[in-house]
């Protein structure tokens, strides 16, 4: 098996900050980081719209997993974090719009707090890549 680790980027200026990657890659599994809701300018996204949110941070987490080479139909598992989990469905809604035919094991969990407080929501998201046919390689990451 492959164990060759490889690192996934958003160009977040905290990831050297603190010493975290969007996701990595070893083998067959990828763990995308918790993701915030962070437009293209740095911004929040949609604040105070826990939907649009929540699409928003789906969209990064799926960005991430291409450029390790996976796709939501490799995602085994997602965690969305909710300041207000009484919101949960607005998040399930967007959840649903992506995974409703992959149906990972998913949690919603309540938390007190995100780094901006304008973030309602982040997600993170596991996938497992099929192993390869005997003898073959391994897809190669991308990015």
């Amino acid at each position: 098996m492959d164990h060759r680790r490889h690192a996934v980027g958003s160009g977040s200026p905290l990831e050297p900050e603190i010493g975290f990657s969007r996701a990595v890659r070893v083998g067959n599994q990828v763990a995308v980081a918790g993701t915030a809701p962070i437009a293209e300018d740095g911004s929040v996204a949609a604040p105070g719209d826990v939907y649009a949110q929540t699409v928003r941070c789906l969209e990064i987490a799926e960005r991430a997993l291409a450029e390790a080479g996976a796709a939501l139909g490799d995602v085994v598992r997602t965690r969305i974090m909710l300041t207000d989990v009484t919101r949960w469905r607005e998040a399930a809604k967007a959840h649903g719009e992506r995974f409703s035919g992959i149906r990972p094991v998913t949690t919603f969990v309540e938390v007190s707090r995100f780094i901006d407080p304008g973030w309602l929501v982040e997600v993170e998201v596991d996938a497992v890549l099929p192993a390869p046919a005997p003898g073959a390689e391994w897809p190669v990451a991308r990015g």
